[in-house]
């Protein structure tokens, strides 16, 4: 009878085994061809061959810079496994990003994913940050996409696994939304990546009144100097975690049990939008995908792109989609009114020339190298319209959009709008470098960096102010700098704050504006011949890196956050005005219309706002 038993016990221990699932993760494996990561992935890879796995993750952060070089190399590598593969970007892919984001998904079809495994769902989804400084973000058709898969999949008998490379914690801006979706399904765990360390969290953190519980993994690379991936095995009971180092016995890390029902947790409401007196805030759209653009307004529409590669107008009276374009890829540069009912779309392969009234495209003007990510702007009294672009400057006619000169020597892509002021066209570019053009010529009149030999740390993604003598930007090395305007000769740079790529000027010009890390509205005499601190604002944002542009407009200086806030504060330094909670998630920038004076913003959770002045 005890032989009987120790048999079937045996007999249930095999079913068990035979209906758990096996994953081995790779995450933030950085591999640059020919660094040390990329051998030691290779490595990795053989290893993961010999093993017994229903599927294999890599959960983002394939390369470093996200260039088309390291995607195509880490490609070839990872081809290589013989097991199912599910691959993620990271924000290695989507910050930094030579095509835009869209190699990524020309090599792997998606940037997203769902898998099963015997009764377990596997699904992942993009989370950013795109094209720019900001946290970690779940687009809106994403979120769309996982509730309408999960239902369609989820079905009873399965459980759920849920997969990104960031954490289930205020990493994410819309981590409720996310997470609320979540909850709707038998989901019995999260794992990302991100942070190369080890870890186990709830969703949504401490705080949140949840426990499905959060699984960090190892980074390719760790610093206690191994190269290896996880493995994560899930039975009829629990999800069990293992450190894998190549060469190495496997060892255990975390256990938690494989169950799907969980205590919800529960986020704190969003503030109300309270406009300050002699104001009215008004919610103009709301779009089922992201956006990343600023906003471009004339007399009648606000036009933008989305992130399904749509180039939109919007009637800026009463809010109805006027007409929408799609142009092939996830659009990053804000649209250009050119006048004569024509609007310039900068997009993945091409510039659009549309019309304005309908959408239909005029023009298409091929790209000679890469993407248009770079916001442009229209000058020399309508006639110029200067767009920057891949390793390069254009300038182009405004009726037609004929190229008038190029300025191709640049090693990197231009982000931000340029500066123009007379015939001084003066921008950075993730190269390093500032430059100063002849905006006539397209001549270059000088060129400065900051000495930094990381690209990073350049003012890619600053738009410059210009006085009538000088030059100032802010960068990533976290300074200001003034530079005199003829020359470019250094006059002061200035690090008593953490100053970022969050820039602005006065109506006048006579004082510079700036937003730092620590959530301050700096001004800064413009006229001084050093740093001359005006006043400091204390914004009650705290931290934050938004790449958000700074306006002043009728005494209130604008200043857009990382999490959605707008905040006003009084030019003559007496202090914050007014702060509006518009969403959760980053502020693009700050747009003008021209006819009225009204203040637009975009924000990347796919909302647009007016503020005007109440008449």
């Amino acid at each position: 009878m005890k032989k009987h038993i120790i048999t079937a016990l045996a007999a249930l221990a095999l079913v068990a085994q035979a209906y758990s699932q096996r994953i081995a993760v790779l995450s933030d494996v950085h591999v640059t061809p020919g660094n040390a990561n990329d051998a030691a992935l290779r490595e990795a890879v053989a290893e993961i061959n010999k093993g017994d796995f229903n599927l294999v993750l890599m959960n983002g952060d394939l390369s470093n810079e996200g260039s088309d070089a390291e995607l195509k190399n880490v490609k070839e590598i990872l081809d290589g496994i013989r097991h199912p593969l599910y691959v993620l970007p990271g924000n290695h892919e989507n910050n930094w990003s030579q095509s835009a984001t869209k190699t990524f998904v020309d090599l792997w079809g998606n940037d997203r994913f769902m898998a099963v495994a015997d009764s377990l769902v596997v699904i992942g989804i993009n989370c950013g940050p795109y094209m720019k400084m900001g946290d970690g973000h779940i687009k809106q058709e994403d979120l769309h996409w996982l509730r309408s898969t999960l239902d369609s999949v989820a079905t009873p008998g399965r459980r759920v696994l849920s997969v990104n490379h960031y954490p289930l914690l205020d990493d994410l801006d819309n981590c409720s939304d996310y997470l609320a979706i979540l909850e709707e399904y038998p989901v019995i765990g999260h794992v990302n990546g991100h942070y190369h360390s080890w870890r186990q969290y709830p969703a949504g953190g401490d705080a949140s009144g949840s426990d499905l519980p959060c699984i960090m993994v190892r980074a390719l690379d760790m610093r206690d100097g191994t190269f290896g991936y996880s493995i994560i095995e899930v039975d009829d009971e629990w999800m069990k975690v293992y450190d894998k180092s190549v060469g190495k016995t496997r060892r255990a890390v975390f256990a938690v049990p494989a169950r799907t029902e969980h205590a919800k947790a529960a986020f704190a409401p969003r503030p109300e939008i309270v406009a300050p007196d002699g104001y009215e805030v008004t919610k103009v759209w709301a779009d089922s995908a992201s956006i990343f653009t600023r906003l471009a307004v004339d007399a009648d529409n606000i036009y933008f792109g989305n992130s399904l590669g749509h180039a939109r107008a919007v009637d800026k009276k009463t809010g109805a989609l006027k007409w929408s374009t799609p142009s092939g890829a996830s659009l990053f540069s804000r649209p250009v009114a050119l006048g004569c009912n024509v609007i310039a779309v900068p997009a993945h392969d091409c510039i659009l020339m549309l019309d304005s009234r309908t959408g239909k495209v005029k023009r298409r003007l091929p790209s000679a190298e890469g993407p248009y990510v770079a916001d442009g702007l229209l000058t020399d009294g309508g006639k110029a319209y200067i767009q920057g672009g891949y390793k390069r400057m254009e300038r182009r006619r405004a009726s037609d959009g004929a190229v008038v000169w190029v300025y191709d020597s640049l090693f990197n892509y231009c982000q931000a709008a340029p500066a123009v002021n007379d015939n001084d066209l003066i921008f950075g570019a993730w190269d390093t470098n500032l430059r100063s053009l002849d905006m006539r010529t397209g001549r270059l009149r000088w060129v400065w960096n900051n000495g930094k030999a990381n690209n990073m740390l350049g003012p890619g993604n600053v738009v410059p102010v210009v006085t009538a003598d000088k030059v100032f930007i802010v960068a990533p090395d976290r300074v200001m700098t003034s530079l005199d305007r003829a020359t470019g000769r250094e006059l002061w740079r200035d690090n008593s704050h953490r100053f970022r790529e969050s820039l602005g000027h006065s109506e006048d010009f006579s004082r510079i504006y700036a937003k730092t890390m620590d959530g301050e509205l700096v001004a800064v005499d413009a006229t001084a011949p050093v740093y001359k601190e005006l006043w400091k604002t204390d914004l009650g944002i705290g931290y934050d890196h938004a790449p958000c542009i700074v306006l002043e407009r009728d005494g209130i200086v604008f200043a857009g956050s990382r999490r959605g806030v707008l905040t006003m504060s009084a030019a003559d330094g007496s202090g914050l005005v007014a702060s509006l909670p518009l969403g959760v998630s980053e502020i693009n920038g700050i747009d003008t219309d021209p006819a009225t004076g009204d203040i637009y913003v975009s924000l990347i959770e796919g909302t647009i706002f007016r503020i005007s002045k109440k008449q």
